[in-house]
This record gives C-alpha cells, structure tokens and sequence, in this order.
C-alpha cells in the first residue's frame, strides 16, 4: 500500500519521473548508441525524456549512478532559484551610532574583476562611519568533501568563505619584460622567484601552508594571466578591505541584532548565468553559502544538501548522493535519470524557454558548448551543461528538434582511459545533432 501510495504521488506530484518507455522511433538510435566504438569502450548512460508527453522515450543505464563533475550545477541552480529568491544578498548591517557593523552574506561578487556590481564597494566608500567587520561562523569546511588537495593553487579551486573578496584568488598579469603585476596589489611582495631554474614552460606556484608565490625563472609569456586561490582568514579580508577603500576598518565580535538591514548585489538569475555559462566553481560554492545563510541563517551548506534531500531528491527516479556545490568532488554520485528529473523540476519552475535557456550554454553559441555543436537552420537547438573532470564527459539539458519537439536529455560518460573527452564529445553532439534533425 506504502508503494502504491508514493506511486500515485508521483504521478499528481511531479510529472518528471514516470515510466521508462522504449519508443519504437528511436530504434535507429538505439542502434547508433549500441554501434558506437567510441562509446562502447567505457560506462555510459543516455536518458531521453520527451517534456511534453511527460515520459521517457529513450533510456540506457539510465538508473546507473555516474560521477556528474559540473552537471552538478544544475542542482545548485534549482537551491538558488527555491532558496534565494530574485536577487543575490551582498551585505548584511545595522548602524550603530557613527559606527557601521557589517556581517558577510557569502555573495561571491564582492571585489570579483568579472562579477562586481559596485553596490557593496560604494556602500562602503560613501559612508562616513567607521566601519566594523563581524566574521561569520562557517560549520563547513573551506574545502568540500572529495576535494583533490593537490588543486589547491589551481584557479578553478578557491577556498570557500563568508565574506568572499577578489573571488578568494590573487590574479597575476604579465606587465613589462619577465613581470608580473598582482591584483590586489598587496601580494606583490609575497612574489618571488624560484632560486633555480625549472625545466619546462613558465610555472607559477604557491605554497602550501601560506600566502607565499613564486614565478619559475623562464620568461613570462606576453599577456599572461592566471588566478591563484590564496589562504582565507578574516584579518586578511580586514587588510584587503582597508587596502581598497583607502581608510581603517575594523575585525569585531559582535552579537548580531534582530533588525539588521541587507543590502542586495544583483539579480540571482544573472548570476546563476555566470555561473553555469563557463561553469565557475567558485560562484557555484558561494551559491550553496548564501542558501543556507538565507534559509538556515548559518553557514552550514550541509543543511542545504539534507533540504534537497528531504524535499527534492525524495521524488527522484533514484537515490542522489551530492557533497558540493560545483562538481568537483569525486564522492557526487547521480544517474542520467535523476538529471532528467531536475530538468523538468526546472522547466516547471521557469516555463518561460527564452528565461530557462538563458541559464544554460548553448550550442553553438556560448558557454561550454559554443564549439561543440553547430547551429541548425541558423539557430541553437541544444542548451545544456556540461560536466567535465578526469575520466569524466557529461552533457545534461534540453534538446529541441526540427518538428518542434521539447526533449530533456542526459549523456553521461565515465570511466575511460587516457585524454579521450575530445571524440566523445564529438560522438555525443553527433548522436544529439541526429536526433535533432530527424525527430
């Protein structure tokens, strides 16, 4: 009766996870996944769902679990939409006198050279008050559980903060012959050269346990740029901070009030964009931050993870197993099935196909997929995210073909040997291109 119960839920519920059906159409498809060397020399699953009917058409391995790499962030799209709302909190404050206390929301915009909207810094600038930072209490860790800690210098992993500031990295420009300028200019002392020379191309590392970087002696490559995470702590962001607006602010411990004010930053659905479009790790970890700070408020994304657990995953095809924000953890674990499942959760939470495909690369066009598919008929017909890490090729989103049909589709690959992302993706967008043009 429990059975029968959950299945009738559902069924009224939640159109997404209904019975898998194999169309007699896609044989022919069925038939090129099946031939397909490229494919058939690793694990792979293929779910196809057709949004209007509200079923699936085509399915292989499709209740398997696979590693999703940054598929991850459609899942981190959804909390955002469900948990934050229109616009992205920047600040939180109250005013004390001639004193300004001020706690961090952990919006990843602030001081960022790409994302900053200026709210937050003129805010600052402008006021005439002294101003005191609060530092918040973060449960979690400044890493996500199956974190590679050997990608701590890498620019794709910054630590994860309260009260983010420059995107928690030190970018490096090459300025001049064998020179290279820091932002914020601050770190410029903590660059040094390496006292023997390294085999090999131009290098530029950190060390592990502090704010110390080295440049090989090579020279440094004209226009180069790289962004290196630094070592987060609230009396670093205090310097930074002071250093920027050009006056003292102050590290305080302070009992938050009950009629503190928040001042926003910008639109969630935009930054949900800059997020998904070139898949920003960083922005995606904050993301899951700034949900539990205004669901919860604390910094504990753990409570995040169990609300989509108990809230969303329950109605899932198949059990989700998800540990961060972005994908990077090797524990994620989610099947095609399951992606196919948020794609209709996300549909029905933004029908508008303009305002949806917009948080998506698309093909041909933008993001991750602007080289991996060509327009047909002169115009996008896949928007999707990708998801790429060692061993690891996913493509999830939505598919529209040449009769008008409205597909959500899942292309997961793992499990293969040596550099061979570049001809299964070629494979997948092949396969996805045929569908496209035949159905």
């Amino acid at each position: 009766m429990k059975k029968f119960l959950r299945t009738i839920l559902l069924l009224w519920l939640v159109p997404f996870s209904t019975l898998i059906v194999k169309s007699q159409n896609f044989e022919d498809v069925y038939r090129m996944l099946q031939e397909s060397k490229i494919l058939n020399d690793h694990f792979y699953g293929f779910s196809l769902y057709d949004l209007t009917a509200n079923k699936f058409v085509m399915d292989v391995n499709g209740n398997k679990h696979f590693t999703p790499a940054s598929n991850t962030k459609m899942y981190t799209t959804y909390a955002a939409l469900e948990l934050l709302g229109d616009s992205i909190p920047g600040l939180e404050y109250v005013e004390r006198g001639d004193s300004l206390l001020i706690w961090g929301t952990g919006d990843p915009t602030f001081l960022h050279n790409r994302l900053d909207t200026r709210v937050v810094y003129n805010f600052l600038k402008r006021t005439n008050k002294t101003i005191y930072v609060v530092p918040g209490t973060m449960k979690n860790k400044f890493y996500a559980h199956g974190w590679a800690m050997e990608d701590f210098e890498a620019y794709y992993q910054p630590e994860i903060s309260t009260f983010p500031i420059f995107g928690n990295v030190v970018t490096f420009r090459q300025k001049g012959y064998n020179r290279l300028n820091t932002s914020p200019g601050s770190f410029q002392k903590d660059l040094d050269v390496l006292p023997e020379p390294k085999p090999g191309d131009f290098e530029l590392s950190r060390s592990f346990r502090s704010n110390i970087f080295w440049m090989s002696k090579r020279p440094v490559p004209n226009d180069y740029v790289n962004e290196v995470p630094f070592i987060y702590s609230d009396s670093l962001f205090v310097k930074l901070l002071s250093d920027t607006l050009g006056r003292k602010v102050n590290l305080i411990a302070y009992k938050k009030p009950n009629n503190t004010k928040i001042l926003y930053s910008g639109e969630t659905k935009n930054l949900i964009r800059e997020m998904m479009l070139p898949s920003d790790n960083f922005i995606a970890e904050q993301f899951l931050m700034m949900c539990s700070w205004k669901q919860f408020g604390q910094f504990d994304t753990y409570l995040v993870r169990d609300w989509m657990k108990n809230k969303v995953y329950s109605f899932f095809s198949n059990e989700v197993a998800i540990f961060d924000g972005s994908g990077l953890s090797s524990y994620n674990k989610v099947t095609p099935q399951n992606n196919v499942d948020l794609l209709v959760l996300l549909k029905n939470k933004i029908p508008d196909e303009q305002v949806r495909f917009r948080l998506f690369p698309a093909g041909g066009v933008d993001g991750t997929l602007k080289r991996t598919y060509s327009k047909d008929q002169g115009e996008p017909f896949v928007f999707a995210k990708t998801g790429t890490i060692t061993s690891v090729y996913n493509q999830s989103g939505y598919l529209i073909t040449r009769s008008g049909r409205r597909l959500a589709f899942s292309f997961m690959n793992n499990n293969y040997i040596d550099d061979r992302a570049t001809v299964i993706r070629k494979e997948m967008a092949k396969i996805i291109t045929y569908i496209r043009q035949t159905y």
